[in-house]
């Protein structure tokens, strides 16, 4: 069924979103994975020179039934797709099904590299660069830091200058630490900066890193009890700036590395009844933030028992803010947030049922909108990027038929 439903997929189409609605959408002409589907991830890139473009990193179906091959569909100005395959040495890599964890992120560094980190779940290295710009990604394992050791999650940012960040949680002993690394596009190699979170009895969930309009990098992250849990806690920040090497918390005080529970800049802290464990009731699932100049802006999903909310956060006096920008049905652990110059916050968020489920809340006055972004298709997992064009991109998955949607808004 999988594999019918990827060649049915092969027939371009264009949904075109009412006048109503925020988003027009285009089908990606390639065949998913039931396995692309994840809340942390960072699987898509957008890159505006001569024209606007986007690479959308996805797992696509394999021959043997639960495993998926790694690729990315490209999308050029002229709207024309093509597919490069990431490469393991002669053949396209391939990994067994891990729904939530096995999923690709993508960075395009400044020399027009890509980098993409696939299938880590508690595995060791799985890294693929272009040997040439604009290249299908080949097996670079063996170029990065703290070598033989698990790794989960990454996340990547680029920056102004063309380098690449990655942050990803590292197995140990007692605790799961969240590291920081850079790859010197000037010199073309990776360097650990820090272990930036290690707190005892915790794992580190990595959420997002964005750099801010003055060169500042700006990271997120969740605490789950060690060894690992769906449920986490204690949604924290920190910023990093490359040009002096420090860390520093929302109001620009340093801090010091790895913070612990006790010492993070805390975005959601924890709330009556809840407690670290394995089946918590109360708990933060998944979190993107965003920037306006260099004030960060999150947005986050949030479970109180049955009840599931979208908070948005805000420095405010000095403080963290909080507020709810959306609470009702089920959402997925499917959120993401962007800075408009008019609207301000776009926070998109994604329902588990439904003939509509990705929307996009905005504050125009006193009270939060909630806007369809693709009427009719059933979103189940969404990334959202803002291209120096001045557009949101896209990326919408759609488990239900197994398809991949490009959307602008």
């Amino acid at each position: 069924m999988r594999r019918l439903l990827a060649a049915v997929l092969l027939a371009p189409l264009v949904v075109a979103t009412p006048a109503s609605a925020a988003a027009t959408l285009t089908l990606v002409p390639y065949g998913i994975d039931s396995s692309n589907q994840a809340g942390w991830w960072a699987p898509l890139e957008t890159y505006v020179g001569g024209s606007q473009y986007a690479y959308l990193a996805f797992n696509e179906p394999a021959a043997t039934a639960g495993n998926h091959k790694v690729a990315i569909a490209r999308r050029d100005g002229s709207g024309n797709w093509t597919k490069l395959p990431v490469m393991n040495g002669a053949v396209q890599a391939e990994y067994v099904d891990d729904i939530g964890h096995n999923q690709p992120s993508i960075a395009r560094d400044g020399s027009g590299r890509f980098h993409v980190f696939a299938s880590m779940h508690n595995n060791v290295w799985r890294y693929f660069r272009s040997d040439v710009t604009g290249g299908a990604p080949q097996w670079h394992s063996g170029d990065m830091p703290d070598q033989g050791i698990g790794v989960t999650y990454p996340v990547l940012a680029t920056a102004p200058n063309g380098d690449v960040y990655l942050l990803a949680r590292l197995d140990g002993s007692g605790s799961r630490t969240g590291r920081l690394y850079r790859w010197n596009n000037a010199a073309s190699t990776w360097s650990r900066i820090a272990i930036i979170g290690n707190s005892p009895s915790r794992a580190f969930y990595p959420d997002d890193l964005q750099f801010d309009s003055a060169g500042n990098l700006h990271l997120l992250w969740e605490w789950s009890v060690y060894p690992s849990s769906g449920f986490r806690h204690e949604l924290s920040y920190l910023r990093y700036t490359p040009a002096t090497g420090a860390f520093s918390d929302h109001n620009g005080a340093a801090v010091t590395v790895p913070v612990t529970t006790a010492t993070a800049d805390i975005v959601q802290p924890m709330t009556a009844g809840e407690v670290y464990g394995t089946s918590d009731a109360i708990a933060v699932q998944s979190a993107k933030l965003t920037l306006d100049g260099t004030s960060p802006k999150v947005a986050y999903r949030y479970r109180t028992g049955a009840t599931f909310a979208v908070y948005y956060a805000w420095i405010s006096g000095g403080a963290w803010s909080r507020e709810i920008a959306y609470t009702g049905s089920e959402t997925s652990a499917a959120i993401d947030i962007t800075w408009h110059p008019v609207d301000g916050k776009r926070i998109y968020y994604a329902l588990t049922a439904g003939t509509d489920r990705a929307f996009m809340a905005t504050k125009p006055a006193a009270s939060w909108v909630q806007t369809s972004v693709a009427p009719g298709v059933p979103v189940s997992r969404l990334s959202v990027e803002r291209n120096s064009a001045g557009s949101d991109v896209l990326y919408l998955v759609d488990l239900v038929n197994l398809r991949l949607y490009y959307g602008t808004n």
